[in-house]
């Protein structure tokens, strides 16, 4: 595992550590030795610096999109140090086995020279702290499924008769029929229900994430399933993602594992949402009395066009608005391949099998111009360009505005300090930011003196070296980040980056004081409320707040600020103390607050760590916006790949039996030869789900939608669960709920 070999280089480098050690202590004086003169960590931090730049199992993560994130994290390798090389690997250990079942994925794995040694774990697989992969199963006795979960690894269960998840059971988790299939190791056999030891906790278990997002799985040949797992993780995040209609149920578990959206981790009321963060203020319990109570304010900061490893947009956007309750472990935001917090790394559209004047001859595609027009394919690419200013032997280079030989147009989006706005719309060769760097000494002809003397110095002396867009870039500049050696003078450009984040954590600071305010005062209102001050209350200088006399309400606790709460006083001893504990637990929440607030601002002006010689770096984010084109590589979940051939205008496509026209038109003969039937079921599935979508429209325009939709999906969805979860909420909540499924 990843400790395991973390910790073999940590040795590695304590060893080396250990010698250098021994040396210095033979060489030096012991009656006046240090431990810092004999000490050196260098050699354990290059030992692991080592390890994750050089080794062969230490790899640049693939952050394309969520799901193959998540694969590569889960993902298991025969090779490496102290492994198999692909070329002495044989069949039989590429092959799968039945030790496999529920720990490694017998469908995904590469198609290359690396198949079948490089694999993914299993769905509920986990790892044992002997090494060994575990799978989970439900125990049964005597024929009856019990809810106790047992992870057995491969020697452990093969002494056991396991049956399959699908097997039938009645309402008390009974076997329904007297025969069983079961499997006992790599044997499969028809076993008496009274001899079963275990049973699968689900179908998917035998299966990977990617997978087991593949619908009607177990209607695709094999080669095709590892092809579509594969695919899946190479989809781009679009910049309107939707979430399939046709799922299997795992795409909302593996959106949140993914860690792409934001989780409420704890229950709430949103007090205010912007595109950038999420404020809400937490449930708790008014009238405890417990002297440390954590503040009751949570603050969601969201990712924005960040850019991933592998140039696509990572973007988070908030799904709930202000005044919405929310429970823990709600989704709150969603990221750049999420929809409503399940994972959408497509788009649902209305497919035609049949062939068109060749167009989509060998899996070539023909798509619908409507596609293009509505961004439907569209995806946001980040590109990070980066200049340094050095400090050379000839002198400093210079970040500046001031170009030699450049006109004014060419400057026009620069700021005073040389550096390019953010929002500029930027194309082939357009300057991003303005730098200058010293000439070496020439001997002068006549005409450059003269130049020199009417011009003035800098010109002759330095040359430009701005950071222009390269070609066939255009983009929008996103985000510019500066860099500043410690000691050196901050630019115009520089400060304002930094007042902008001061201003962030001061909005945040006042945001989380407020709500500690409000939290404060609704607990003394629990205990105070009505009952008349025994004192005036002042403020910090000394004035009068609130006279003596005056009876509590909300309206007067909030003029008090926070920092003169303590001088609330009522006759009632008992209301006393309990006031005291609040107030107490209140001032003591706002300093720590405060602590956070001032720590945070300190670090926004120290210098950064810049390599040797580097005074200052600048690094500038341009988001590229791109559409769907011919040549692109188009996919579906069962390995029905393509290429974009033509697009052509809707008034060209084949059109359904209402008139409607298709968006895109695959080739029928890509079906029966490959055997991903899956494909076809999915295709008549999604039209019954885009009907029912529709049928929903139709109802919202009408009087009293509510009632009528209820009924309707009742009809529809028999399942107790969903016809409890639909009764569970009152017609605004359902309406909103529906709102999400029109098409």
């Amino acid at each position: 595992s990843v400790g395991e070999l973390l910790e073999t280089q940590f040795r590695i480098g304590l060893v080396r550590m250990e010698r250098t050690i021994k040396e210095r202590m033979s060489l030096q004086d012991s009656d006046t030795m240090m431990l810092h003169d004999i000490v050196n960590a260098k050699p354990v931090a290059g030992a692991i610096h080592e390890f994750f730049g050089s080794s062969q199992l230490s790899q640049f993560m693939d952050q394309t999109n969520p799901l193959s994130e998540i694969t590569h994290k889960r993902r298991l390798s025969a090779l490496g140090p102290g492994g198999l090389t692909r070329e002495r690997a044989g069949f039989d250990v590429r092959d799968v086995h039945s030790s496999h079942y529920g720990r490694i994925c017998p469908i995904e794995t590469p198609e290359g020279p690396n198949i079948g040694l490089i694999a993914s774990l299993a769905s509920y697989g986990r790892v044992n702290d002997f090494g060994f992969i575990e799978t989970p199963y439900l125990k049964v006795e005597n024929g009856v499924v019990t809810d106790t979960v047992e992870y057995l690894s491969a020697i452990e269960e093969e002494k056991y008769s396991i049956a399959q998840a699908n097997a039938k059971l009645d309402k008390k988790k009974a076997f329904i029929n007297d025969f069983i299939t079961s499997r006992v190791g790599s044997d499969f056999s028809m076993v008496l229900k009274e001899n079963i030891d275990y049973i699968d906790i689900s179908p998917c278990q035998l299966v990977s994430v990617a997978a087991s997002m593949i619908p009607f799985l177990e209607h695709d040949d094999a080669n095709r399933a590892l092809m579509g797992s594969n695919m899946q993780r190479q989809g781009v995040p679009l910049v309107k993602p939707k979430a399939p209609l046709i799922g299997t149920g795992i795409e909302h578990q593996a959106a949140l594992d993914s860690g792409s959206c934001v989780v409420a981790s704890r229950s709430g009321v949103v007090d205010n949402v912007d595109s950038g963060r999420i404020v809400i203020q937490a449930d708790v319990d008014l009238s405890s009395e417990d002297s440390i109570v954590p503040a009751n304010v949570d603050i969601y900061h969201l990712i924005k066009f960040r850019r991933s490893n592998q140039n696509t947009c990572i973007n988070q956007r908030p799904i709930v608005k202000k005044g919405d309750r929310i429970k823990a472990g709600d989704v709150i935001a969603d990221g750049s391949c999420t929809e409503n917090g399940e994972l959408a790394l497509g788009q649902n559209i209305n497919i035609a099998f049949m062939p068109w004047r060749g167009y989509n001859f060998e899996d070539s595609i023909m798509v619908s111009q409507r596609l293009m027009h509505e961004d439907t394919f569209t995806s946001v690419h980040i590109d990070v360009l980066d200049t340094v200013a050095r400090d050379t032997k000839l002198g400093k280079e210079e970040i500046t505005r001031d170009l030699p030989n450049v006109s004014e147009e060419a400057l026009k989006d620069l700021d005073e300090s040389g550096i390019i706005a953010v929002g500029t719309s930027v194309s082939s060769n357009d300057i991003l930011v303005g730098k200058v760097t010293p000439k070496g000494e020439t001997q002068l002809n006549p005409e450059e003196k003269l130049l020199r003397a009417i011009f003035g110095e800098k010109a002759g002396d330095v040359r430009d070296t701005s950071l222009r867009v390269p070609q066939g870039v255009d983009g929008v500049v996103t985000n510019v980040v500066v860099f500043n050696r410690e000691g050196v003078e901050r630019d115009e450009r520089t400060r304002q980056i930094e007042q902008e984040l001061l201003n962030s954590y001061e909005k945040d600071h006042h945001d989380e004081i407020r709500i500690v305010h409000s939290n404060l005062v609704n607990r003394i209102l629990t205990v105070a409320e009505k009952k008349p001050l025994s004192a005036d209350v002042l403020s910090i200088q000394g004035e009068v707040l609130v006279k003596k006399g005056t009876k509590i309400s909300e309206e007067i606790l909030l003029i008090i600020p926070l920092k003169s709460a303590d001088g609330i006083q009522v006759t009632d001893k008992n209301i006393n103390l309990k006031v005291g504990t609040f107030v107490r637990n209140a001032l003591q929440q706002m300093y720590l607050l405060e602590n956070v607030y001032q720590d945070r601002c300190e670090k926004v002006s120290k210098g950064d760590d810049l390599p040797p010689g580097v005074i200052r770096m600048i690094k500038v984010f341009i988001a590229i916006k791109r559409k769907l084109s011919v040549g692109d590589k188009m996919a579906g979940r069962h390995g029905n790949k393509g290429v974009v051939s033509t697009i052509q205008p809707v008034e060209n496509m084949p059109y359904m039996e209402d008139g409607s026209p298709v968006d895109i038109v695959l080739n029928p003969l890509g079906v029966p030869s490959r055997m991903n039937v899956g494909q076809v079921l999915e295709t008549h599935l999604g039209r019954v789900a885009n009907g029912l979508g529709k049928k929903i429209e139709e109802f919202l325009e009408k009087n009293n939608p509510a009632k009528q939709i209820r009924s309707f999906l009742k009809n529809v969805y028999e399942c107790q669960v969903a016809q409890k979860h639909f009764d569970s909420m009152d017609d605004q909540t359902f309406l909103e709920f529906v709102q999400k499924y029109k098409p």
